[in-house]
């Protein structure tokens, strides 16, 4: 190996404390330990991203958010982001995968919507219909059993009502416009405070990193792997983001030796590729 890979090589090692970020001293010449932690014919996130060496995935309860966030499908290794409106997003050290679920054609599913979007599609799929409910910015709860027995909500400034419009619809097709009424009305701002605030120690698969505002952003913690010895977790994180585009498995800037992985041990900011969190941003439903 050329002199100055070995000095990167020792720069990684030593500008690093925990022992998933030091495991390069165990790979191959000339092999990061990002590639190794990439499995491109992997499928689902569980196939796709192996933790580091001496970190165990934390197995989720079946039927459980968490099992569903866990094997979630992904497109084929190397597929790129699309907007709404087909456009491709430069992948500029963004993101590592692509999950296997549409955006549509408005744009409506930005960064507190996908999280709304992964939540519901998981209690749409369990048939848990009546937990199926977000607020709107304006506090106006959107329950989406309502929705099903044909009510429609009318807006008129910062106030909102149920009104009987249409038939009842129990079918796919009107879920997704029910949930595009919801993109419409709520965002980061209503997400956050119908979320519950939780440790960084205390870390689960379908936890957020959220922050209101206009801008604010959302994360979705997808995967979570555990050092038994220390208790450490390693977690990865997805996005969409503004405009609207499909949903990436984020990068970790912070730590690339790692990446896509993130540890709970860390001082200061949670920094991701295109926004900042701090450690009390990390919510759950």
């Amino acid at each position: 190996m050329p002199l100055y890979l070995y000095s990167l090589l020792f720069i990684v090692i030593t500008a690093c404390g925990s022992k998933a970020e030091q495991v390069a001293a165990d790979m191959p010449a000339g092999i990061a330990e990002t590639e190794v932690l990439i499995n491109p014919a992997g499928k689902t996130i569980a196939e796709r991203f192996s933790p580091p060496t001496g970190y165990k995935r934390a197995v989720q309860p079946q039927n459980s958010f968490g099992a569903y966030l866990q094997h979630f499908k992904l497109k084929p290794h190397g597929a790129q982001v699309h907007y709404y409106n087909g456009a491709l997003k430069a992948n500029e050290g963004i993101y590592d995968a692509v999950l296997a679920i549409d955006v549509g054609n408005r744009d409506l599913q930005q960064c507190a919507d996908a999280v709304m979007r992964l939540r519901a599609e998981y209690l749409y799929g369990q048939e848990k219909y009546d937990a199926i409910h977000f607020n709107f910015t304006s506090g106006f709860r959107a329950d989406y059993s309502k929705w099903r027995q044909g009510y429609r909500v009318n807006v008129k400034g910062n106030n909102c009502s149920w009104v009987k419009k249409a038939a009842p619809a129990t079918s796919y097709a009107s879920f997704m416009d029910y949930l595009q009424v919801v993109f419409t009305y709520a965002g980061t701002l209503s997400l956050e405070r119908e979320m519950k605030a939780v440790s960084m120690d205390d870390l689960q698969v379908g936890d957020v990193f959220i922050k209101g505002g206009s801008p604010g952003h959302a994360v979705i913690v997808m995967d979570v792997a555990v050092l038994e010895q220390t208790g450490e977790k390693l977690y990865l994180l997805a996005q969409s983001y503004m405009p609207a585009q499909e949903i990436q498995i984020l990068k970790n800037p912070m730590n690339p030796g790692i990446s896509p992985w993130y540890s709970t041990n860390f001082k200061g900011p949670l920094i991701t590729p295109e926004w900042t969190f701090q450690k009390s941003h990390l919510k759950r439903f």
